[in-house]
This record gives structure tokens, C-alpha cells and sequence, in this order.
């Protein structure tokens, strides 16, 4: 903390956002931070914007990382770093700031492209998906994808908006028109509108952003915890879908939260705990290397790419960090797996536990009675043919034990 009555240095970098229309969109204050920039840093399509400058001019280097190993080399001096529009929305400023003290640095953004992109199609923000699919891939829509819905993405180039069409196409949503944005803002701006299934749009410019007002008969997510048995591939290794929704009421994600899916299967636990929350994230522990794969999959075609997957047998291969919000163990229930896993857990953490063997549910019932949770027995049953009638086929009955630690 800086003494009393001493005044704090100012911040060495300053982090500037521009956009297409260069130097006359920037404000007073971003104007001055250049004038008395000693190191201007950035990558060539945003210097170009920008035109002559009188500081030393240095390209962010590929990969992304590499330009902030080239930044901190430069600490303490006078230096701008140029971004995209908001450097905070799906921008570099984050990724930045992370290795800076807060007194390092001051950001002046730019009119974010969503922003921009909202008022050209007269959309309103607030009620629209936002996402950055420059190094992501597509597949991170499936969750948003409904009749109805008003979608924003950044895409990285314009063969990326060929692609988009093709696989909405693929998945049952051509008639998703496409709201092509091209370089908002300046005086390169194009807009266009054309249907996923009638793309045929050559000349698309970066940088570029799609509005999908989202139309077609394609299968969209829903949105609670049980989704159906057949969005997943399997091998019958799976907790199915009314099961699903009873484990994952139990292991009650919240926002920003980790899981940790041992024994994971087709990784569904691990892929609904992430769909419940954008900001969920989930370790998946399968020992099988076909079915880690499947899980990944499956984790990929239904936008849960985040989900990472180790394979490995539990609890040799328990993950090291960070510890777990909540666990599940849907596969690879032992004696030996409890007792290494109880005592690493954190209090708070919450564990879920299911278990269809004799042995399994024995087991079960030894640690709640000596660590105390809930028992609930499932059991389910299906209306099947029965001759020209209609009985009851009973499935196998699931126990599941929860507790907090």
C-alpha cells in the first residue's frame, strides 16, 4: 500500500480498444495515451487502422501468448496495446490483466461489435446470445439453438460463415437467416442477409460477425437436466435420462462451478453439469479409452467442449487441481475410492454416489452410517407391450447416496 500523502505512479500500459473507423472513433483520453506512448503494440490490421505513429510500433506476435511475454518485457514504460472494439468481451484484455497489478494498467474501449452489430439490425442486446468462435468451435451454439432465437457470434474469417450455414443446414436449421457483418463500422461496412440453406456468398471480408435469427425444424436442447438418452453415444455405459435429472438435482451445479464425473461413461453427468452454466466446468475420469473418447464427443456435438476428459482409473488418476466443487461417481464405486477421495475433499464439497450391485449398495450404506448424507432408492418401471395389452417392465433399481462433506 502506497504511504499516505505519496502520490501512485501511473499506469505504464494502457490497454486501447479501436475499431474500423480508426483514429476518429478513439476518444480524447485514448488520443492523448497514444501521443505519449513510447511503444505502440498490436497486430497489423489494427496499426494499419490506426495510420503514422510517433512511438515504436512492434506487431503482437503468433501466438497470442507470445505478445504478452513481449508485453511484460516492456513493464514500466509508456506503452498501448491495441484490441478489437471491448478488450473485455471476448477480447485479449483478460488474458492481459491476469499477469498485471491493478494500478498497472487503464483500458479505453471501443464500441464492441455485438454493440455495433445490435444496432444495425435494430436487435435488442440484452435478449441475444453472444459468442466468440474465433478459436472455438461451432459447435459451441448447439446449446442456443431454438426457433426464434437472436444469436450475435464472431467468426474468424469468412470461409468460417460457409461453414456456419453448411452445418445449421446439417443440423435441421437452414432456414436460419444470416445477418453477414462485415468490418462494422468502417468504411469497408457490408451487410448482408442470406439463409443457411441457400449460402452462397464468396467474398466474405474480415472481420466479420453473423446474426442468426434461428429458424428450422432442427432438434433444439432443452434447457433442464434429463435431456433425452439419444443425444449421447453409448456403449450402455450411461446414467439415463430420469436418473440423470435426479443426480444432477442432487449435485445442484452453480454458477462457476467445478465437477469432477468419475467414472464417467458417455460423459453425460459431466456435459449436463456443464450446460447447466457457461462458466461450469467439469473433469471427467473413464478408464476405458473408447468410451473417454466417446465422451468427448459427445461433449463436443452438444457445445460442451469445455469438458475435460482423463483417462484413467480412479483414484489413481484423480485429478490434482483445483479441488472439486461437488463429485459424482457413476462408475468405478469401491471401498478404495472412497477412502482416498473423502479425505482430499473440501468441506462444503458435495458428492453424489449411484449404485446398482448388491455389493455396491452395501457399500453405500456403510459410509452413511458413518459420515451420515441421504439414501434415495429409484425405482423405475416402463409401459411395455404385454400380448395385446399394455404392463410394467421394471428397470434395475438405482441407489444413490449423497452428502456434503
Amino acid at each position: 500500500m502506497a504511504e499516505a500523502g505519496m502520490a501512485q505512479a501511473a499506469p505504464w500500459l494502457t490497454i486501447l480498444g479501436i475499431g474500423e473507423d480508426g483514429r476518429a472513433g478513439l476518444s480524447p483520453s485514448a488520443h492523448t495515451a497514444l501521443d505519449r506512448a513510447e511503444f505502440v503494440l498490436g497486430p497489423p490490421r489494427h496499426l494499419a487502422l490506426l495510420g503514422p505513429l510517433t512511438a515504436k510500433v512492434l506487431e503482437w506476435p503468433v501466438p497470442f501468448a507470445a505478445g504478452i511475454d513481449l508485453l511484460l518485457t516492456l513493464r514500466g514504460r509508456s506503452v498501448v496495446m491495441l484490441a478489437s472494439g471491448d478488450p473485455f468481451w471476448f477480447g485479449g484484455g483478460s488474458s492481459v490483466i491476469a499477469r498485471l497489478d491493478r494500478a498497472e494498467w487503464v483500458a479505453h474501449p471501443a464500441p464492441s461489435t455485438f454493440g455495433l452489430a445490435a444496432a444495425r439490425l435494430g436487435w435488442a442486446l440484452q435478449d441475444c446470445a453472444c459468442l466468440g468462435l474465433h478459436a472455438a468451435p461451432l459447435m459451441r451454439l448447439r446449446p442456443h439453438l431454438a426457433p426464434g432465437r437472436r444469436i450475435l457470434v464472431l467468426l474468424r474469417d469468412g470461409a468460417a460463415v460457409a461453414d456456419l450455414a453448411a452445418w445449421l443446414a446439417a443440423l435441421g436449421f437452414g432456414e436460419t437467416d444470416l445477418h453477414v457483418l462485415e468490418a462494422l463500422g468502417g468504411p469497408r461496412e457490408r451487410v448482408r442477409v442470406v439463409r443457411a440453406d441457400h449460402f452462397a456468398l464468396h467474398d466474405v471480408q474480415h472481420p466479420v460477425a453473423v446474426g442468426l435469427a434461428v429458424a428450422g425444424a432442427g432438434f433444439a436442447l432443452p434447457l433442464g437436466a434429463g435431456r433425452p438418452d439419444m443425444l449421447f453415444a453409448a456403449d450402455g455405459q450411461i446414467t439415463k435420462a430420469p436418473v440423470r435429472a435426479l443426480t444432477l438435482a442432487a449435485l445442484a451445479p452453480r454458477a462457476g462451478e467445478l465437477l469432477w464425473d468419475i467414472g464417467a461413461g458417455s460423459g453425460s453427468i459431466g456435459i449436463e453439469w456443464l450446460l447447466a452454466h457457461p462458466a461450469n466446468r467439469a473433469v471427467a475420469v473413464e478408464c476405458d479409452p473408447l468410451r473417454a473418447s466417446r465422451a468427448r464427443g459427445n461433449a463436443l456435438a452438444l457445445g460442451a467442449d469445455r469438458l475435460r476428459v482423463i483417462t484413467g482409473r480412479a483414484p489413481a488418476c484423480l485429478p490434482d487441481a483445483p479441488l472439486p466443487d461437488a463429485v459424482f461417481i457413476g462408475g468405478g464405486l469401491s471401498a478404495a475410492l472412497l477412502q482416498v477421495l473423502w479425505p482430499r475433499l473440501r468441506p462444503g464439497t458435495r458428492l453424489v454416489a449411484n449404485a446398482v450391485t448388491l455389493e455396491s449398495e452395501a457399500l453405500l450404506a456403510t459410509w452413511h452410517g458413518q459420515v451420515g448424507g441421504n439414501l434415495l432408492r429409484i425405482e423405475l418401471a416402463d409401459a411395455v407391450p404385454l400380448g395385446t395389452r399394455t404392463g410394467w417392465k421394471a428397470r434395475y433399481p438405482v441407489v444413490q447416496w449423497s452428502v456434503v462433506r
